[in-house]
């Protein structure tokens, strides 16, 4: 893609699934990358695994405290960012009559609050430098009902209409947009669905499977690039086919 190298790019949930994805693909694409992430072990993996990384940050995006921080540590390696992937996420699947009200704030805290403290610090930084590209994570959980997922649903169209808030606010220097995938075979996925459950899923995706991680991975790249500069505030659904005719709702 052009107009990614040298960018300077920060990901969060940088150290597994999707964002690890992310992580390899702008690498690749010759940008300079820090992961942001709140598992120590799976940081020191990635960091392990890609010496190319410029830094590994252990915070949680939902304490304020600890994005505060973190963004002091990109501020003294970069001095400001170019792009961020706003992608740490947690899902747990449950009924909504047996949702625990701290299960409940949980979710909200990471995917929504989450999402809004960690962006709220990269846009302060894009807006002084007149310059910036900030990739919210939704999914199609935030467009249309899926059961069994009543707090992780609400959290991610929190997160679709906060991109076009800020879309509309930061323009036109920065440049918002959210990505909403469908099912993605993450480990995040994999520990929540039996094989059969997967198998289920499949029969109904018009493309007969799960996404992989690089193929979300390649949408950020191109949204992040030079090439889609006259693109703001849009949710970007990747999910095989699968909400093109309602499939979804059976």
């Amino acid at each position: 893609m052009r107009g990614l190298k040298d960018k300077r790019v920060l990901v969060t949930g940088g150290a597994s699934g999707i964002g690890a994805a992310a992580v390899e693909r702008f690498i690749d694409e010759g940008s300079r990358v820090i992961v942001l992430d709140i598992d120590p072990d799976a940081n020191e993996s990635i960091f392990n695994n890609h010496p190319e990384l410029e830094a590994v940050i252990n915070a949680d995006v939902s304490k304020e405290a600890e994005v505060e921080m973190a963004f002091r540590q990109v501020d003294h390696f970069w001095g400001g960012l170019d792009v961020l992937i706003n992608n740490a996420g947690i899902s747990q699947r449950h009924s909504f009559l047996e949702i625990q009200i701290q299960d409940w704030r949980r979710v909200i805290d990471v995917n929504l609050n989450g999402v809004f403290i960690v962006a709220q610090q990269a846009a302060r930084r894009m807006a002084r430098n007149k310059s910036g590209v900030i990739i919210n994570m939704a999914s199609t959980n935030g467009l249309l009902g899926y059961p069994y997922y009543a707090d992780y649903n609400a959290s991610k169209a929190g997160v679709i209409e906060l991109t076009r808030s800020m879309a509309l606010e930061l323009a036109p220097d920065v440049r918002v947009v959210a990505v909403c995938p469908g099912y993605v075979m993450t480990p995040m996925q994999r520990a929540e669905y039996s094989d059969q459950m997967i198998e289920e899923v499949n029969a109904k995706i018009p493309l007969r499977r799960h996404a992989e991680p690089a193929e979300i991975a390649s949408l950020f790249a191109y949204l992040a690039s030079s090439e889609a500069a006259f693109i703001t505030g849009q949710c970007f659904v990747v999910d095989g086919g699968e909400t093109a005719g309602g499939l979804a709702s059976r």
